[in-house]
C-alpha cells in the first residue's frame, strides 16, 4: 500500500469543515455500517488497522457537535474511534447531496477498490444485510450511478455475504459525485481519475 500524501488528509479535512451539517450526519449514517454500538455505554465504535480514516471520522463527529476519542486497542494493530453520537438519517428524507454523502460514508466503511494501481479497476459495495444493501443500491440509482445486481459470490463460504459492483460506465460518475473521505481510498480513486476520464473519451 502506498504512503498517503499528508495533503490528501488535509484536503479531506477542509471538505469536512465546509460540508453542510446534514451532509456530515448522512456521511456518519453511511459510515456507521462498519461500526458497533455499545449499549451499556451508549457509544458507536468503529475500528481500523490504521488511524487515518478515524481522524477524518473524528472531524466529522466534531462537525456535528459530538465528542469522540481515538485509541489503540491493546497490543493488537487495531485503532478505534468511539463516539456518543446517535446515528439517525432516514434515506427517504435525504436531498441528492445528502444521499451522495451517505453513499460516500457507506463506501468508505464497506466499499472496495483494488489496492494495487496495476490491477483492473472496480468499485464494489458489500454488506451482510441484503435489504440494507438494496437501499444503498437504490440510493445510487437515484443519483444516476448504475450498478450491477446484488449477488452472493459463494454461498458455501458465507451465505450472508452480499455485494454489488458499480458498472464501468458509471465509475467516473461515482468518483466525481460520491468520491471518498477515506484517505487511502481517496488516493486510489484520484490515481484512477485521469485514466477513467481518458477511457470515457475513447
Amino acid at each position: 500500500m502506498e504512503d498517503i500524501d499528508p495533503r490528501t488528509c488535509s484536503s479531506i479535512l477542509r471538505e469536512v469543515e465546509s460540508a453542510h451539517l446534514r451532509e456530515c450526519a448522512a456521511y456518519l449514517a453511511g459510515a456507521s455500517h462498519d461500526g458497533t454500538y455499545n449499549r451499556l455505554h451508549g457509544t458507536l465504535r468503529i475500528s481500523q488497522s490504521t488511524p487515518e480514516w478515524l481522524t477524518v471520522l473524528q472531524a466529522v463527529f466534531r462537525r456535528v457537535g459530538k465528542r469522540s476519542w481515538i485509541y489503540k486497542e491493546g497490543a493488537r494493530r487495531v485503532w478505534v474511534v468511539e463516539s456518543t453520537c446517535r446515528i439517525t438519517s432516514p434515506l427517504d428524507t435525504l436531498s441528492p447531496s445528502e444521499r451522495a454523502a451517505y453513499a460516500r460514508g457507506y463506501f468508505d466503511a464497506e466499499g472496495g477498490v483494488p489496492w494495487r494501481t496495476d490491477r483492473r479497476f472496480y468499485i464494489q459495495l458489500v454488506q451482510k444485510d441484503r435489504r440494507d444493501l438494496e437501499h444503498l443500491r437504490g440510493c445510487l440509482a437515484d443519483l444516476g450511478v448504475l450498478c450491477g445486481r446484488i449477488h452472493n459470490p459463494s454461498v458455501r463460504a458465507d451465505p450472508e455475504y452480499w455485494r454489488f459492483y458499480v458498472l464501468t460506465s458509471s465509475h467516473r460518475h461515482f468518483v466525481d459525485l460520491v468520491g471518498s473521505w477515506h484517505p487511502h481510498k481517496r488516493w486510489l480513486l484520484g490515481a484512477r481519475a485521469s485514466l477513467l476520464h481518458t477511457s470515457l473519451r475513447t
